[in-house]
């Protein structure tokens, strides 16, 4: 079996192909990486310690997935990747934003700052938080010849031209001087941060696994990166914001053309999920590896089931999509749960749950705080939500776990990248996904990306 190299139209020459042509030589720079490339996060660890640590001692910007970790998870994973990849590795943790829950946000700061993390990777923001400038904040001191710097670093993960507006400008001054009075920050660091932007760089997502708005990236991203500098030209920052691509890049061409619309660095997701060091089971990745383009659809999200939030999933040969959609539908139409028709009660609990309703209820309030299961007993409402939301945390667990009896519920959230990688590494050594290496598939896509030429090389 052949090593793939790609088809080439262009009239660059393989041999004269580097990845470092492509892009900017700042992102290599800032973030002390080989070339202008990163490994997103993947929640729940499926972008793995191994994972991080392989791209980390390979010179690849990563970032680790800590979402759906516990702070005590996530710490020790941290510790983990410090350990084997040595404490000035090359990496990223993943730093969703809170989803009503702000508490959890300030713990998972205090972790950051304890931990002295460098790189944070700010994904699902609606609007920046509170914690996300003291993060940023903290980590900001003049240098002797009175240039600021940012210790801790952020790259923003959005595709909302108003979050970005966000990232760049500063806070109000009356947001700051609240800060300060509820001394979250200094008065010292509320006059730095108001110099450089919150984000030092800004990744606009298109169509990607998991959450996911459809944004079409040839659009999105060139629409963004005009308001970035627009903005920029308001203000004076020392830098230019980096400007990323992510969200559909999973062949050669398509990261060409991230890089000849201009993108600074471009960002990998799905594809990664079918490594060996990703997190998560031997059944999915088959299943991931089988992928065509159109394999994945959109669906409700478990995490922002009650507003209706969307995650892009694989359907080919599951019932999950559909079936969550059907578990919104009773929420939307069902007051609670003693009022679910008999026969949509009965398919729920043989078909879907696969056990009884009680059987679920007793497991929601084992995982839930007593002080949110004192709010499902009161508002019937919350109760039906949460007993709906069990399915999507199962069908998650099921997929990392590779549980058999779960096969046709399993969720995996995936986007169309992970199609186009399968159809370009076909008849290859990389179409079996045993042998896909997270530095490998970076390395063999941004070497093919090069040989684009001049067509792909952007500052």
């Amino acid at each position: 079996m052949s090593v793939y190299t790609g088809h080439i139209t262009s009239p660059s020459h393989p041999e004269d192909s580097d990845p470092a042509s492509l892009g900017s030589e700042r992102f290599r720079t800032d973030f002390g990486v080989r070339m202008p490339y990163m490994v997103g996060a993947m929640y729940k660890a499926i972008s793995s310690v191994s994972m991080v640590t392989e791209c980390a001692r390979a010179g690849i910007l990563v970032s680790y997935g800590t979402g759906g970790l516990t702070l005590a998870e996530a710490r020790d994973g941290i510790r983990q990747i410090r350990a084997a990849a040595g404490s000035e590795a090359p990496f990223a943790v993943s730093y969703m934003a809170p989803l009503n829950h702000p508490e959890r946000e300030v713990s998972f700061v205090d972790m950051l700052l304890a931990e002295n993390v460098k790189l944070v990777e700010a994904g699902a923001f609606i609007e920046v938080t509170d914690q996300l400038i003291r993060y940023r904040a903290m980590g900001l001191h003049r240098s002797s010849t009175g240039e600021i710097i940012p210790e801790h670093k952020v790259i923003a993960k959005l595709s909302h031209p108003e979050v970005a507006r966000q990232f760049v400008l500063p806070p109000k001054q009356r947001r700051l001087d609240r800060l300060v009075a509820e001394e979250i920050i200094t008065p010292e660091q509320a006059d730095l941060v108001v110099h450089v932007p919150l984000a030092d760089a800004i990744t606009v997502e298109g169509d990607s696994g998991g959450h996911t708005d459809g944004a079409v990236l040839v659009a999105a991203f060139p629409a963004i990166a005009r308001l970035v500098r627009s903005l920029e030209m308001e203000v004076s920052f020392p830098h230019p914001i980096l400007m990323g691509a992510a969200g559909g890049l999973g062949c050669p061409e398509s990261i060409a053309a991230a890089f000849a619309m201009g993108a600074d660095y471009v960002v990998t997701g799905s594809i990664n999920q079918c490594t060996h060091e990703a997190g998560t089971s031997d059944l999915t990745k088959e299943l991931l590896a089988s992928l065509s383009f159109q394999d994945t659809r959109k669906c409700i999200a478990g995490d922002m089931f009650e507003v209706g939030g969307i995650v892009q999933v694989v359907r080919r040969g599951l019932l999950f999509p559909a079936r969550a959609q059907m578990l919104h539908d009773v929420y939307l139409n069902t007051p609670s749960l003693e009022a679910i028709d008999p026969a949509v009660r009965s398919k729920l609990e043989h078909q879907i749950f696969k056990q009884p309703i009680s059987h679920v209820k007793e497991s929601v309030r084992r995982h839930v705080s007593s002080e949110r299961w004192v709010v499902c007993e009161r508002d019937p409402k919350v109760m039906l939500a949460s007993v709906m939301k069990w399915y999507f945390a199962r069908a998650t667990r099921a997929a990392i776990d590779g549980d058999e009896d779960w096969r046709a519920d399993l969720q995996i959230q995936c986007g169309p990248a992970m199609g186009a990688f399968n159809a370009w590494a076909q008849g290859t050594d990389l179409e079996d996904w045993r042998a896909r290496g997270v530095v490998t598939i970076a390395e063999r896509l941004m070497t093919v990306a090069a040989q684009y030429g001049p067509l792909a090389q952007s500052t």
